[in-house]
């Protein structure tokens, strides 16, 4: 180790995850980087994952293990994970159990932040299961001003956060906005680093540093079934629109924005969505304060209507020209 490498804090929520814990964890103390503690945070697990842990925590004193005394939802738990890291902590990465880090990462990353004190958040490539992502970037674009990022992503033009996984953060940036991550916003990570670049650049590594998995979790379900990312995306431009984006910018994106939403919500309406989706819906709507406009809504259902109607009518000319062609 050398003498001046900064403390960096790796915490991993846990709930019954045992069947890919070991190789996040392995993962994790085969970084080249040695001077870490590693926080691992039990979620009152009803399978092994708390025993395992313990098991490698008796063979590295690096690891600390942490057994919640009652069950938290998702977003309380991170942030209740990320009150533990060390007073002394000057960077820190939140793992989560199912993925896992290559073994550089953790000295690509902290070197970066090294050389570009403005940076409160570093990046990278990852592999997101088979595919390489978080591209977007130039090289080398080793800092890159976080308004422009910010500005970007709230266009839609880059998306280079990813999960918490993929991410380094300053440990001061963490302790200043307690708590970390909204705890009602199911897409609490990716406003987390729209609020962190208001005030710090945005460092990136030009290599794939980490793993994500995809796999049917609840949360993934939960974003299917309700399409909570879309909703997510208005709360974001609404909250962070206009500190990021120039007047003529943020009303235009928004009308593009609600737009696309709205088509969306008309889809969801010819497919008979439940009560449930129209609830979460007309909350979060009301929460951003822009309650659901039925007028538009009825327009752009009329509008999917109306395309449905001449889709099909391509369909059928279509095939009564195949039909008379066989015929003659």
């Amino acid at each position: 180790m050398a003498l001046n490498e900064p403390l960096v804090t790796v915490v991993t929520p846990v709930y019954n995850t045992e069947k890919y814990l070991a190789e996040c964890i392995e993962s994790v103390l085969a970084q080249t980087y040695r001077n870490f503690e590693y926080i691992i945070v039990d979620n009152q697990s009803k399978d092994g994952s708390l025993e395992l842990a313990q098991r490698y925590a008796e063979r590295d004193d690096r690891i600390r293990i942490h057994a919640n005394e009652a069950f938290l939802a998702q977003m309380p738990n991170w942030n209740h994970a990320l009150r533990l890291i060390s007073a002394d902590s000057e960077h820190c990465k939140i793992v989560h159990a199912d993925d896992w880090l290559f073994p550089a990462c953790l000295q690509e990353m902290v070197a970066c932040a090294r050389r570009n004190p403005s940076v409160g958040l570093v990046g990278s490539y990852r592999l997101d299961e088979t595919r390489v992502n978080l591209d977007g970037l130039p090289y080398p674009s080793h800092c890159t001003p976080g308004r422009e990022i910010a500005r970007l992503h709230l266009l839609g033009k880059i998306f280079v956060f990813g999960a918490p996984t993929s991410l380094l953060l300053r440990s001061d940036v963490v302790r200043d906005r307690d708590p970390f991550y909204e705890e009602d916003n199911p897409h609490a990570d990716v406003d987390a680093c729209l609020a962190t670049l208001r005030t710090t650049d945005f460092g990136f590594v030009h290599e794939v540093l980490t793993f994500t998995r995809r796999h049917n979790e609840s949360a993934t379900s939960l974003v299917k079934r309700f399409g909570t990312n879309r909703l997510a995306r208005l709360k974001a431009l609404e909250d962070h629109g206009p500190f990021f984006l120039e007047p003529d910018e943020f009303e235009r994106r928004r009308q593009e924005a609600y737009g696309d939403y709205y088509q969306f919500l008309a889809l969801q309406l010819l497919s008979q969505q439940g009560r449930e989706f129209w609830q979460y819906h007309r909350r979060g709507l009301d929460r951003i304060g822009r309650p659901l406009n039925y007028g538009r809504l009825g327009l752009a259902l009329a509008a999917k209507l109306l395309d449905t109607r001449s889709s099909a009518s391509h369909v059928v000319a279509g095939f009564r020209r195949r039909w008379a062609e066989r015929g003659t």
